[in-house]
């Protein structure tokens, strides 16, 4: 019998609560629900009933596979908020030239790191949409926003499960202020254990020069790229790195909008 690819239970607290809020995001994710018995372990599931199981709990939606378990944190980007508040400056806001009312579309959403910072910087004026092509790490992430504090002074962050080659080819031209790219870059670093069931879940297609162009076509202001420090992930793509600080594995690049068509 073929395994269930994906599948949504609760925890171990198995109450009408948990069980009404594990069903209803199976329903908004068209995911099956699988009932869960009281203290009853997910273990003996996985690799026989399903390959991976999104588990509902008071902590949250958690990925479990067979090698681990990852769940939404919002981590650095809630320092990074923090931050901007108090009037510090942030990488991304800088290069993107991020401003209230802007609409912004991160179209490798992770964890949506980067997309909390844009929330901030544009403010309940402007938009956020966030495309993320594992539907597994999709819901992690939407999941997770749901329960995130964004605050009245944020905008909200709307979480697509989409191909961002595909779905760019579906929008006018200059439909977003800015368009940005994290793609996770060939070479892998130390991580822990937690960040590789992400990496086992992530995109690993390549960010290719077609849809930097589509990205082009569909960004008013910039498309900007996140590569890793002494790599030469931007020099491949033709992008020059942006001016930053040296204390940072983190470099940026940034192209402007395609030009107008005649």
């Amino acid at each position: 019998m073929a395994l269930v690819p994906l599948a949504v239970t609760t925890s171990t607290k198995v109450d009408a609560t948990t069980v009404r809020e594990a069903r209803a995001v199976a329903s908004r994710w068209g995911l099956p629900f699988m009932p869960r018995r009281a203290k009853e372990g997910i273990a003996p599931w996985l690799g026989t009933k399903v390959e991976a199981l999104l588990v509902v709990g008071g902590d949250g939606v958690t990925l479990w596979d067979p090698e681990g378990s990852f769940g939404f944190h919002a981590g650095m980007a809630h320092l990074r908020r923090m931050r901007l508040r108090e009037g510090e400056p942030d990488a991304f806001v800088r290069v993107a030239e991020l401003r209230a009312g802007d609409s912004v579309l991160d179209c490798t959403l992770g964890l949506a790191q980067d997309a909390l910072v844009a929330s901030l910087a544009v403010g309940p004026t402007g938009r956020v949409v966030g495309l993320e092509k594992s539907l597994a790490l999709g819901v992690v992430a939407a999941e997770g926003l749901r329960r995130y504090e964004l605050g009245a002074d944020s905008a909200p962050i709307e979480v697509l499960h989409a191909d961002a080659r595909e779905y760019l080819k579906t929008l006018p031209a200059q439909s977003f202020d800015v368009v940005f790219f994290d793609p996770m870059f060939a070479k892998p670093k130390k991580a822990q254990p937690a960040f590789e069931v992400l990496r086992r879940f992530a995109e690993h297609a390549p960010l290719t020069p077609e849809t930097l162009a589509e990205g082009q076509r569909v960004a008013r202001r910039w498309v900007v790229v996140k590569g890793a420090k002494y790599t030469d992930d931007l020099k491949k793509l033709g992008l020059a790195e942006e001016p930053g600080s040296r204390f940072t594995d983190v470099v940026w690049g940034r192209l402007g909008p395609a030009p107008a068509l005649p």
